[in-house]
């Protein structure tokens, strides 16, 4: 068999999963390979050009109309003998709008990477034209099937995985009487990942302690901004991380601050975990707190409760015993619950279900009437303010 996965070959989780598909489901004979429509001119970074060779690119001039676009990547689907894609929700809303358009013999599986609620409006708008969704927490399941009409037999929930083994290579070297090296690792936002709540963060730790902000993003010289002239020299910027330097990073520090308001997985939760990184996060239910055991490998706390993370990582500081037991149990977990190798039995499992069931999907569209459904196109929701709207996020996991 043969997928199509919607992704362009970049640095995120998005393609780490593309990455452990392509790995882990050709042990069944599923051949997995990236597709993205563009116009010939995008590049990737020199570390992902490798990459290049396990999907195809489909060169589609500007001065195309979507339907157009729509029709060339539909007769790519079927030309190049694809048996099914991988669509990623809010990755490209044209590959994910050619769901409702697309022979009812292709089989698709949807993704669901996030909890918000555009990217369940957009999930909902696909919903009946897809044979499964898959989200990457319990947390995306339960939503989808609870407050979205997804049916419980045809959504599941598998989370996320990591090639484990460029993270054992990784030599960790614990330095207890050290300053403890504090981590924030990932896009550099402040409406999802919080990252205006580090300056406070770490004024209220004791000297000893260390940042690296490893990323980039919108929000960059607003955050170094924030950090008050006695704190700058403890604070270490290494701009956006190759994915093969980060198994290195995180092994050479000892606390992961995740301060999000919300997370669809976390793949650098477990990345960290992996290399015996501790993780300090914000406690966001069905996500973080299905791969952190509170107290055990890592710590929780309230979203947006940065005096209780300061507390938590003051604690980690004292106590390096305490450090190191939850950085093994860390390294135990990942190798124990989220290997490629099952990530990929459970996506095999359900490609099986979908081609066994005859499932009561909607008849697809003709491509002459293209056009995209509301949950595809800007709601309400892109006009709120974004200071309301951050608040809102933290009320939402609070309660």
């Amino acid at each position: 068999m043969r997928f199509a996965y919607f992704a362009l070959p970049h640095i995120g989780g998005t393609y780490s999963v593309f990455k452990q598909l392509r790995h882990g489901l050709a042990d069944f004979g599923i051949d997995v390979r990236w597709l993205a429509q563009g116009t010939g001119h995008q590049t990737v970074t020199p570390d992902l050009r490798d990459e290049m060779a396990f999907g195809t690119l489909l060169n589609m001039p500007d001065t195309l109309d979507e339907r157009t676009c729509a029709r060339c990547l539909a007769a790519a689907i079927e030309s190049r003998g694809y048996d099914g894609v991988f669509i990623n929700v809010l990755g490209d809303r044209m590959q994910m709008n050619i769901a409702r358009y697309l022979r009812e013999d292709i089989l698709r599986i949807m993704i669901v990477h996030n909890i918000t609620p555009g990217t369940y409006a957009a999930a909902t708008s696909i919903r009946d034209y897809v044979h499964a969704t898959v989200g990457v927490s319990e947390r995306c399941r339960s939503d989808l099937v609870a407050r979205h009409g997804f049916s419980p037999d045809s959504t599941f929930a598998i989370p996320n995985a990591l090639d484990r083994m460029k993270f054992a290579e990784v030599e960790r070297k614990p330095s207890p009487q050290s300053p403890l090296r504090l981590l924030f690792l990932g896009r550099v936002e402040d409406a999802s990942k919080g990252v205006l709540w580090l300056p406070p963060i770490l004024e209220g730790l004791p000297n000893t302690v260390m940042l690296t902000i490893a990323g980039d993003g919108p929000d960059l010289s607003r955050l170094k901004a924030r950090f008050s002239a006695p704190h700058n020299a403890r604070v270490f910027y290494e701009g956006a991380v190759s994915p093969h330097k980060v198994p290195e990073l995180v092994a050479h520090h000892d606390v992961l601050i995740m301060p999000s308001r919300f997370e669809g997985f976390g793949m650098t939760l477990i990345e960290a975990m992996a290399a015996g990184c501790v993780p300090v996060v914000s406690n966001i239910r069905g996500v973080t707190d299905t791969i952190v055991d509170d107290g055990q490998d890592g710590l929780l706390f309230p979203v947006g409760n940065y005096g209780q993370a300061v507390r938590l990582i003051a604690g980690l500081e004292r106590d390096r015993n305490l450090l190191a037991q939850m950085s093994a149990a860390a390294i135990r977990k990942v190798a124990e619950r989220f290997s490629s190798d099952e990530m990929a039995r459970r996506y095999h499992e359900v490609i099986g279900s979908i081609k066994a069931d005859s499932l009561d999907l909607s008849p697809p569209l003709d491509l002459n009437g293209w056009s995209m459904p509301p949950g595809l196109r800007p709601g309400l929701r892109t006009y709120i303010p974004g200071p309301l709207k951050n608040w809102l996020r933290v009320m939402r996991e609070r309660l």
